[in-house]
């Protein structure tokens, strides 16, 4: 995919324990750009309303900032958004590190983790 983004977004359901390479329409870059606006497209296509943030059905995501890989300096942001525990609406994080760029040179645009695991695991990308 042109403009810098893989149009691939890693899916990991943790109920089922299946892992899952998903397109993202192309349309999506040019309506919500990415980073935050990646991540409220994605949420808000696929977050039940009445979901419980504590529970299952919640969803968390990992989505690296617009400029990530772009050598522009101080780039290397991503977001950490899910339905907030406290309000009941919109929840995020933004951070900064390594994380954001090396999501993006996995050739991933972001990572969406569903469900709820048995037991304690680790997720190796």
């Amino acid at each position: 995919m042109a403009d810098g983004f893989s149009g691939r977004l890693l899916a990991v359901d943790l109920t089922r324990g299946t892992v899952e390479v998903q397109a993202v329409p192309p349309d999506t870059y040019r309506d919500y750009l990415g980073g935050q606006g990646l991540g409220v497209s994605v949420l808000y296509g696929r977050l039940p309303p009445r979901a419980d943030p504590l529970g299952p059905e919640n969803l968390l995501g990992f989505f690296p900032g617009l400029l990530n890989g772009t050598g522009v300096p101080f780039s290397g942001r991503f977001s950490v958004v899910g339905k907030s525990p406290l309000t009941g609406g919109w929840g995020e994080a933004n951070c900064g590190g390594y994380f954001g760029p090396a999501l993006r040179s996995a050739g991933l645009d972001g990572v969406l983790i569903s469900g709820r695991s048995e037991r304690p695991l680790y997720l190796h990308i």
